[in-house]
C-alpha cells in the first residue's frame, strides 16, 4: 500500500517544498534514535523488502532507463541491478559480523582494562545521487545506510526523471517519511537539503560540486563521503595483450555511453604497438555497435548521452580538439537532437586542448603515443589524483613501478572498471577524486561511527601515573616511556 508522503514536487517549479524537507528531517530524529538499538534481523528485513521491491519493478526500470537515455536492458541489469543486489546480498550475509563489537588488546599503559570498538549508526543521513547510474548510485549507498541502522533522506537526479519516479514510488511503498524520505528537484532542493545539520552526507558527483557539498557540511561539522571522478588514465605498454586490452577498454569506455566515473578517460600506448592497438579498438567498436554512425545511432547495445545539454558539451570538446589539430581515428559524429555521440578515438591531441583537462564523461577516447614511461608518470602526477588508474602490461616490475610512483583511488591491472564491482574492496577516491570509501563493510563503516569503549578492571596500571609525582613515580614513568623503544610483543 502506498504510504502518505508530504514531500511532493511543486509542479510550477519542479522543486520540493523546503517546509516539507524540514518536516521530514525533524521527523527522522526520533526514528534515528530508536534505530540505534535496531537488531541485525530488523535491518536485514528492510534490505530484503528493498530487494523484492526492485525486482518486482524490473521491467518498469528497463522502460524508464530507455526513456531517459536509451540504456540497453542488459546494461540496466549489469550496471544498475547487479551492484545493488550484490550490496544487499553482501550486507545480509555479513551484517551480524559487522555489527559485533570488536575486542582490542590493551597497550603498555592500559593494562588492567578491557576495550572494544562498536559500530554505532551515525543518525540522520543524506544521500545525493547523480544521473549517470541513477538507481545504482542512489540505492547502493542506501543499502549501506540501512545496514548501519540509519534513517535517510534521498536526493535523486532530476536529469533521469523516469528512473527517479520509479525509485520514489518504491521508497514510498516501503518506508514511512520518518524512516526514508525522497525529495526530487534540482539546485534549490539540493541547497535546502545541504543547509540541514545531517549526521552524515554521502555524495556522488563531480569534484566541483563535491567542494560545494563539503563546504556546506563544514558549517555543521557533518562527516562526508565524497565519491567523485576525474580523468582516469590508462597505460598500455609493448608487452600487453592488445586484443584483450582493446576488448576490455572498449567495454569500460563505451558502456553507459562513457558516462561512468571510473571509465578510462585517455590512453597512453607505447608507440611501437599504437597502430595495432587502434586497429583492435576499431574492430571491437564495429563488431559491437556497427561500423557507421548511422548503425551505431540505432544500435540496441549503445546508450545515448543523458540529454542535449551534455551532448553539446561533448560536441564542444570535439570541435575544440579538431580546431587544434587533433586527428579523428574513429567516429566524431554528433546528433544533438537525439543526444547521440558516436564512439570516437582521437589522436594527435595538443596538450592545451580542453579534452585533455576536462573530464570527458562521454564515448570519446584520446590515444597518446609514448616512448618514455617517466614522462607519462610525470604527466599523470601533474594532474589531480584520479579515481582509477589502469595498467596493461605483462612486465611485473614496470607495473609495480607505475603503482609506486602514482596515486589514485584504485588500480586495475589488465582490466578496467571491474574493481568497482568487487564488494570486498574499498571503493573511493583520493583528494580531488573523493574522500572516504564505499561498498561492503567499507560502506557500512562510512555510515557508522566506530565508537571506542574502555572498561576498567579491578587493577588499573594507569593509577601509577596519577599525581602526586613523588617517591618512585617520576622514575617509574620515565622507565615506562623508555621501555616503548622495545619491540611490540603483540
Amino acid at each position: 500500500m502506498n504510504r502518505p508522503m508530504m514531500h511532493v514536487v511543486d509542479p510550477s517549479t519542479g522543486e520540493a517544498d523546503p517546509a516539507a524537507i524540514q518536516r521530514a528531517f525533524d521527523a527522522q530524529l526520533a526514528t534515528s534514535l530508536a534505530w540505534r538499538t535496531s537488531t541485525a534481523a530488523q535491518r536485514i528485513a528492510r534490505l530484503k523488502s528493498l530487494r523484492e521491491a526492485m525486482l518486482a519493478r524490473r521491467e518498469d526500470f528497463y522502460k524508464a532507463f530507455y526513456a531517459d537515455y536509451h540504456k540497453p536492458a542488459s546494461e540496466v541489469e549489469s550496471t544498475e541491478f547487479l551492484p545493488v543486489m550484490d550490496e544487499i546480498r553482501h550486507a545480509i550475509g555479513d551484517l551480524r559480523k559487522w555489527m559485533r563489537p570488536k575486542r582490542v588488546w590493551p597497550t603498555m599503559t592500559t593494562g588492567g582494562t578491557s576495550a572494544w570498538i562498536e559500530a554505532q549508526p551515525r543518525g540522520r543521513c543524506l544521500i545525493v545521487a547523480p544521473w549517470n547510474f541513477p538507481l545504482n548510485l542512489c540505492f547502493g549507498p542506501l543499502v549501506s545506510a540501512l545496514a548501519a541502522g540509519n534513517t535517510v533522506i534521498l536526493k535523486p537526479s532530476e536529469m533521469t526523471p523516469q528512473v527517479s519516479a520509479l525509485m520514489v514510488s518504491i521508497i514510498r511503498d516501503l518506508f514511512r517519511e520518518d524512516e526514508v524520505a525522497v525529495f526530487e528537484g534540482s539546485l534549490p532542493t539540493s541547497t535546502a537539503l545541504l543547509a540541514l545539520p545531517f549526521d552524515h552526507i554521502f555524495f556522488t558527483g563531480s569534484p566541483a560540486v563535491g567542494k560545494v557539498v563539503m563546504a556546506a557540511a563544514a558549517k555543521h561539522l557533518t562527516s562526508v563521503t565524497l565519491e567523485l571522478g576525474g580523468k582516469s588514465p590508462v597505460i598500455v605498454d609493448e608487452t600487453a595483450d592488445l586484443k584483450s586490452a582493446a576488448e576490455t577498454l572498449m567495454w569500460g569506455k563505451l558502456a553507459n555511453c562513457g558516462q561512468t566515473c571510473v571509465a578510462p578517460d585517455h590512453v597512453y600506448v607505447h608507440e611501437s604497438v599504437k597502430d595495432q592497438f587502434v586497429a583492435e579498438c576499431r574492430r571491437v567498436i564495429g563488431e559491437r555497435y556497427g561500423k557507421t554512425a548511422e548503425e551505431q545511432k540505432v544500435s540496441p547495445h549503445f546508450a545515448h548521452v543523458v540529454n542535449q545539454r551534455h551532448t553539446q558539451r561533448i560536441a564542444g570538446l570535439l570541435e575544440d580538439a579538431r580546431a587544434r589539430g587533433a586527428r579523428f581515428l574513429q567516429g566524431g559524429e554528433v546528433d544533438v537532437a537525439s543526444a547521440f555521440v558516436a564512439p570516437t578515438l582521437l589522436d594527435n591531441i595538443p596538450a592545451d586542448a580542453a579534452i585533455m583537462s576536462e573530464e570527458i564523461f562521454g564515448p570519446v577516447l584520446p590515444i597518446i603515443a609514448w616512448r618514455d614511461l617517466d614522462a607519462v608518470v610525470r604527466e599523470i602526477n601533474a594532474q589531480p589524483k584520479p579515481l582509477a588508474l589502469y595498467i596493461w602490461s605483462h612486465n611485473k616490475d614496470r607495473t609495480r613501478r607505475i603503482m609506486a610512483q602514482t596515486s589514485s583511488g584504485g588500480v586495475g591491472i589488465n582490466h578496467c572498471v571491474l574493481h568497482y564491482a568487487h564488494g570486498n574492496l574499498p571503493f573511493g577516491g583520493v583528494n580531488n577524486s573523493g574522500i572516504g570509501s564505499a561498498h561492503g563493510i567499507y560502506g557500512f563503516k562510512a555510515f557508522s561511527h566506530e565508537r571506542a569503549v574502555l572498561k576498567s578492571g579491578p587493577v588499573m596500571v594507569a593509577k601509577l601515573f596519577f599525581p602526586p609525582y613523588t617517591g618512585f613515580k617520576p622514575k617509574l614513568i620515565r622507565m615506562v616511556v623508555d621501555s616503548l623503544k622495545l619491540p611490540k610483543l603483540f
